[in-house]
């Protein structure tokens, strides 16, 4: 790690942080935390995908749904409109709308081969978002001056590197560029998060191994047909098993590639100064169990 001890890291005239975990857990409050400070870059994993990335294809889908009403296609086909997503930091409405859910197009769901599509493109999108980092730590540093730099990352993003392949690119390349630290949740945490899930259910990205077996199973244990499927059932059904299934990913990139602080831990994090002073004591409390 780049930072082997809490001195190293409090001492460290740059710090280059990298935070993951299941989204609502603290990722992006951490990172406004220290963005408040002043002198942190705060590099959004998901917003980067949905600008840099996905910006044309999400474009491309709302054009598609534009041109099924003649008046605006009219309009499209001269160019007399522009359509195009306002995603930001604190909207990223735009990327989760494009990914969509799988299941009946009546009840706003995707047939499942173009939801597949849209999850591979999401995949390849998420790595290279990840792979940028260490160039947006250059680009924080040397143009806009900002010594520090945090990486907010999207809850998927165990899902697009192997924790236990010590040659794994993306994991290989954070690591060389930044301190990774697990936000990690509690059964309770865990529990609210499936609570409020179920009063607004989201789109979300799976390992394809994963989304077929749910698929598979939501369809054999409801005796459906794929296009009788309510899509927010179908994911209320498959969150709190995606819960389950990235819990132990968490824990092998925090093992083998980082540090943990507990979600608890967050919600008491006042300020920068608070926020660095925990992550050197995450450090002070993985070297006491090497």
């Amino acid at each position: 790690m780049i930072y082997e001890t809490p001195r190293a890291w409090l001492d460290a005239p740059e710090k280059h942080l990298l935070v993951f975990g299941m989204s609502g857990l603290g990722k992006t409050r951490l990172a406004s935390l220290l963005r408040a400070d002043g002198d942190w870059f705060h590099y959004s994993v998901d917003y980067r995908i949905g600008t840099a990335y996905m910006g044309e294809h999400i474009a491309d889908n709302l054009k598609h749904i534009a041109m099924q009403t003649p008046f605006l296609a009219e309009l499209l086909r001269s160019d007399s409109i522009y359509i195009g997503s306002n995603i930001t930091f604190n909207n990223l409405a735009p990327l989760s709308t494009f990914l969509g859910k799988p299941g009946n197009p009546a009840m706003g769901g995707l047939p499942l081969d173009e939801y597949q599509r849209r999850q591979a493109l999401h995949r390849r999108a998420e790595i290279n978002a990840l792979l940028d980092t260490p160039s947006f730590i250059a680009r924080a540093r040397d143009l806009y001056g900002y010594p520090n730099f945090i990486c907010d990352t999207g809850g998927s993003i165990c899902e697009v590197v192997d924790p236990s392949d010590p040659a794994d690119e993306v994991l290989r390349a954070l690591q060389a560029n930044t301190l990774m630290v697990w936000i990690e949740g509690s059964p309770d945490h865990t529990a609210e998060l499936i609570r409020r899930f179920d009063q607004a259910p989201k789109p979300m990205y799976y390992q394809p191994d994963f989304l077929i077996g749910q698929w598979n199973a939501y369809l054999k244990e409801n005796s459906l047909l794929p296009d009788d499927v309510d899509p927010d059932a179908f994911v209320r059904f498959a969150y709190a098993k995606a819960l389950a299934h990235r819990a132990p990913l968490y824990r092998a990139m925090a093992e083998n590639w980082g540090v943990t602080v507990g979600a608890n831990e967050i919600a008491r994090v006042r300020d920068g100064q608070d926020a660095v002073e925990l992550i050197g004591t995450a450090l002070g409390r993985r070297m006491q169990k090497a």
